[in-house]
């Protein structure tokens, strides 16, 4: 487990995958999948509305927007 604080000065702490069955709670997993459905949801909304969507390419290790008719665009950070 490694905790990460942050600016408030709040902890949190994250959970490798291999430490989630010993330490998440049935309630805690029930609570993980709603917050990846909701996001699946809100998603399929964006889609539906024409809304772009962010995402990121594992393959080229760097985020994205895509609009509606499909088109790509790679954000550069060094821009921003």
């Amino acid at each position: 487990m490694t905790t990460v604080s942050t600016k408030s000065g709040r902890i949190i702490k994250v959970v490798s995958r291999e430490e989630e069955k010993s330490t998440l709670t049935e309630s805690d997993n029930e609570m993980d999948e709603r917050a990846v459905e909701a996001v699946k949801a809100a998603i399929n909304k964006a889609k539906i509305c024409k809304k772009p969507i962010a995402g990121y390419d594992n393959e080229k290790k760097q985020a994205y927007v895509e609009y509606a008719n499909g088109e790509r665009k790679y954000i550069n950070i060094e821009n921003l």
